[in-house]
């Protein structure tokens, strides 16, 4: 397969954290989102940012912006299908996503996510890692799965949107239906998929850096 294009998700309302852009929030001297970018670009063959509103706010990116096509804040599953039209449009196979608060993914997120869909025939991979966290998005083996850092083919598209306009909320219901795989990663010496929602979470996150 050929490498994947890359979509940072950028498309929620931020309650936790009163509203506003999460992504432009400063750490460590520069916004959230400079760190998303610096570790997913590398990974990938061209980047993009889905996020809903005025582009102009995310210019100094230099990254094309892509909105939500489903309306109504649809969840993380309207930004996959975003990402999956445009990638669409580029000719590419699969996307790879990453969520815009989430500083410190693993800088191999691609080439494992990749490995683990060998010989499937539509790629489609979601991040997981151990933990006793009672979370909806646990898994029949107790893994707990991360939806927003995936791996998703361009090819069922179609069934994404389709699914979404009769109200799919749930991305692990999705991706189950079509025989999603995990993808395992270590969350010594700390949660690497540890994301920014409250301001505790910032400092947190500034500590860590």
């Amino acid at each position: 397969m050929k490498q994947p294009l890359g979509v940072i998700l950028a498309g929620g309302l931020a309650t936790r954290m009163g509203g506003g852009d999460k992504a432009l929030l400063p750490l460590g001297g520069r916004p959230l989102l400079g760190h998303v970018i610096e570790r997913l670009q590398p990974q990938v063959a061209a980047l993009a940012l889905n996020a809903n509103g005025d582009a102009a706010r995310f210019e100094s990116t230099g990254l094309p912006v892509i909105a939500d096509s489903i309306p109504g804040f649809a969840g993380p599953l309207a930004g996959v299908l975003a990402g999956l039209d445009w990638a669409a449009e580029q000719g590419a196979e699969a996307i790879v996503t990453v969520a815009a608060d989430t500083p410190f993914f693993p800088c191999d997120l691609v080439p494992r996510l990749l490995l683990t869909a060998e010989g499937q025939t539509h790629p489609l991979v979601l991040a997981a890692t151990k933990g006793d966290a009672q979370t909806k998005s646990k898994s029949r083996s107790g893994l707990i799965r991360h939806p927003t850092f995936g791996l998703w083919p361009v090819a069922l598209r179609d069934d994404l949107r389709a699914a979404l306009q009769g109200g799919l909320k749930k991305v692990v219901l999705w991706t189950d239906k079509h025989g999603g795989r995990e993808c395992l990663f270590p969350s010594d010496p700390f949660d690497l998929f540890f994301n920014v929602n409250t301001p505790e979470d910032l400092t947190r996150a500034e500590e860590l850096l």
